[in-house]
């Protein structure tokens, strides 16, 4: 018998169950790829990794050694102290309103494509950075970087559309320490390739750019595309700042971002007066990019090397509670650095800030990925910087504006508070709000 010849009532019930049974059959199989992940993330882990890396080697060189390039344009050293503050904040200002777009053309066109673009951008950036010989022509360079912005996110999203379900905590804090590591090697190279052999500030500029460069091609030919479990579909704005707030209303994820911005107005109130603290210590002359590369790289090595610990400790014991150990280690370690007069026990001091500052991006970054929802995570993880570049123009103005009443260790003093504060806040306030039907994606664990 043909199902055409069945009764109405009795062919509905059929094309219903068969419905229902293709729906089942897809969740179920979308539910064995979330469980199981793709066969090649590893590789495209590398690859995102190897791109993070490099650039946060160019970055950091930046952050490092505003402060002696500034003398290098032309800035007197009495202006120096706000001027960073100033120009800090401009790498964030022009980047800040584009983050929701990069994410729609990511989701709805190409991560790989979205990705390349920044790689691309970084190297015209670091080029014009090492070109400018005026204030306000390094101030244009810095502007440009916020056209750079906006790709860890989307490797973020990526990696974890890709990754085993019971691998996430450890491989986005692997992923997390790729930024570390490069904030390590950039301040430390520069430094070998000034002090060492006679380079320019200008010269390792130029060597990120070329680095950056060579990113944008090991992501072109070394990649394959990752697909978002929800594609966006209808007109770019419309979407990106739709994403924007149905992401912001989501209480959880506004809780976690709140999280991570006090974290980072902390970290980008402080850390471009790090150099200015070493100057202190051992003059302007000879082995001060040395001594900044030290204090810098250390700190960001040890950075790198304790995140991925966090996050096999968070995969076990829960998230939350290494979070809220790191905010009370990193609001306690920016206090002793003002008291510092040697360059080892700095060292030390902004090594144990930066480790705890990474764990806190790490246990950030695991929350969002387990907590919200499947069809709101590409979004949610596209926009996690958004706290970062809402932080990195406030910290570092509220920072030049304290500097030039305390002098340059009173950000420190301010961060210092900021984080321990946000702890407290964290302690008492801060509870999982996930639906009960999404229990089973939480960590195990007490947090």
């Amino acid at each position: 018998m043909r199902a055409s010849d069945l009764p109405e009532p009795v062919r509905f019930a059929a094309m219903s169950a068969s419905a229902s049974a293709s729906a089942s059959a897809g969740a179920s199989a979308s539910e064995a790829r979330e469980r199981d992940g793709r066969s090649d993330w590893k590789r495209i882990v590398v690859v995102f990794w190897l791109t993070s890396m490099v650039e946060g080697i160019g970055v950091s060189q930046v952050f490092s050694f505003l402060a002696p390039y500034l003398r290098i344009v032309g800035v007197p050293d009495a202006d120096r102290a706000p001027f960073v503050g100033l120009f800090s904040a401009l790498i964030f200002i022009v980047g800040m309103p584009l983050v929701p777009l990069w994410g729609v053309w990511a989701d709805k066109y190409s991560r790989k494509v979205v990705v390349v673009r920044s790689c691309l951008v970084e190297a015209v950036v670091f080029a014009c950075v090492a070109l400018s010989r005026e204030p306000w022509q390094l101030a244009v360079s810095l502007l440009l970087i916020g056209f750079q912005l906006g790709n860890t996110g989307i490797m973020l999203g990526a990696i974890r559309d890709v990754v085993p379900r019971h691998r996430i905590g450890t491989i986005i804090a692997i992923f997390g320490a790729s930024g570390p590591i490069g904030f390590a090697v950039g301040p430390a190279l520069g430094g070998w390739l000034v002090d060492g052999f006679g380079w320019s500030l200008s010269s390792i500029f130029w060597l990120s750019a070329a680095l950056s460069i060579g990113a944008a091609a090991v992501v072109w030919f070394g990649s394959t595309e990752v697909r978002p479990p929800v594609v966006p579909a209808g007109r770019v704005l419309p979407l990106a700042y739709g994403a924007l707030r149905s992401v912001l209303g989501d209480p959880t994820v506004r809780r976690i971002f709140a999280i991570y911005g006090v974290a980072f107005v902390a970290n980008q109130m402080s850390r471009p007066y790090q150099a200015l603290i070493v100057e202190s210590i051992v003059g302007s002359g000879p082995g001060l990019a040395s001594s900044i590369g030290f204090v810098a790289g250390t700190a960001a090595l040890a950075g790198a090397v304790i995140a991925p610990l966090g996050g096999v400790v968070g995969d076990r014991i829960g998230f939350r509670p290494v979070l809220l150990g790191s905010l009370f280690v990193g609001g306690f370690a920016l206090l002793a650095v003002p008291l510092i007069g040697a360059i080892p026990p700095l060292a030390v001091a902004i090594l144990v800030f930066t480790a705890a500052n990474g764990l806190v991006g790490a246990m950030v970054f695991s929350l969002l990925a387990t907590e919200v929802p499947a069809d709101r995570r590409s979004q949610t993880l596209n926009l996690v910087y958004l706290p970062l570049y809402a932080a990195g123009i406030i910290g570092p103005l509220v920072g030049g504006a304290v500097s030039t009443v305390a002098g340059p260790t009173g950000p420190f003093w301010v961060g210092a508070v900021v984080f321990i504060v946000g702890a407290i806040v964290v302690a008492l306030r801060v509870r999982p709000s996930t639906p009960p039907g999404d229990r089973a994606l939480e960590p195990t664990g007490p947090g």
